[in-house]
């Protein structure tokens, strides 16, 4: 099993192999995620959550510092933080609503958490003990059941074939529908029935939000092109196997001339999206990206080990921008399945 021993990272041969000398970057990487770890753990919750700073304990929080320490290849069952794991994943599995949504407290936009959750519940099922993992399964199915049963609510053409807040939603948007299809991809991987006509009609919608020209994409059809945006749906389509598509190319080329930036709106959000998308595509756009946004969250890193963003995001507190930190300095890592090409 992988593990982190004693602060140290015990990292596979897609990171570091036989007896290659790591960069003084890379190991600036490791350092910054083991500290990130450490903050993240002393910050759970008594009741096995993580907390939104505006809302309180939150499934999505939960999940994407869950995910944090998958990354960077912890598991549920051994090492430092098996107990921080195992808690918060129960502590997800013990707030499914009856309807499959995976979300503790009432929102706008209850398909955010209900993405990220089902896509760290597919993550997290093969790695945690036999009981849980049955436990884990059913969750998972359910939830991706609401997922697909949102798709089909009738929609306008513009609309049809993505998700937004709320599970009855009659719109869609990229953002929410980025976290479903990761969801749903993730959730396929490990055998969970997703019909192609699913995907198929996503890959659609997400087409139909790139902005003419395809130089990146908007937040709906029509909308203007943004860092995050763009990498929202470069990763959206990747991970649906339409690999350096047009619309994806374009939008690759857009973020290399206009790069995210630490004050953008969004920030935390855009450099998960950027960063694994254009891991994916690959080649000069992946090194580019990687080197610049290592430069960026590595000199913003705070002295306890967290971030926080100095925008928009504030509100979210810094255990989202620190599990966002996280997921996006690990890719490299590829310990979660998710981060496979």
């Amino acid at each position: 099993m992988r593990a982190i021993l004693a602060g140290t990272l015990l990292l596979s041969e897609s990171h570091h192999t036989g007896a290659d000398v790591p960069t003084a970057r890379q190991q600036r990487v490791d350092q910054a995620v083991v500290r990130a770890l450490e903050y993240l753990a002393r910050a759970q919750e008594p009741s096995g959550a993580w907390r939104i700073e505006r809302i309180g304990e939150s499934t999505a929080a939960t999940s994407l510092a869950i995910m944090a320490f998958l990354a960077a290849g912890h598991v549920p069952d051994e090492g430092p933080y098996a107990d921080n794991l195992d808690r918060g994943i129960r502590w997800i599995l013990d707030h499914q609503q009856p309807n499959g949504m995976l979300v503790h407290r009432k929102s706008h936009g209850p398909m955010y958490s209900h993405g990220i959750s089902t896509l760290m519940l597919a993550e997290v099922v093969g790695m945690v003990e036999p009981s849980l993992a049955g436990r884990c399964r059913r969750a998972l199915e359910r939830a991706v059941r609401l997922i697909l049963q949102a798709q089909q609510i009738p929609k306008s053409t513009n609309h049809a074939g993505g998700w937004r807040y709320q599970a009855t939603s009659r719109d869609s948007d990229l953002s929410v529908t980025g976290w479903q299809l990761l969801a749903l991809r993730a959730a396929k991987d490990i055998g969970c029935d997703v019909p192609a006509d699913a995907i198929d009609r996503a890959i659609a919608y997400v087409k139909r939000c790139s902005t003419r020209g395809n130089r990146g994409f908007g937040y709906q059809p029509g909308g203007g092109t943004t860092p995050t945006r763009s990498g929202t749906g470069i990763l959206a389509l990747e991970v649906c196997g339409a690999h350096r598509c047009p619309e994806v190319l374009g939008a690759a080329e857009y973020l290399l001339q206009r790069p995210l930036q630490l004050n953008d709106h969004y920030f935390f959000y855009g450099v998960y999206y950027c960063t694994v998308g254009m891991f994916k595509v690959g080649g000069n756009y992946w090194e580019q990206t990687r080197d610049r946004v290592c430069e960026l969250l590595l000199s913003s890193q705070r002295a306890d080990g967290s971030w926080l963003s100095p925008r928009n995001e504030r509100s979210h507190g810094p255990i989202y921008a620190t599990s966002m930190a996280v997921l996006a300095l690990t890719v490299e890592y590829r310990y979660l399945p998710i981060y496979q090409r």
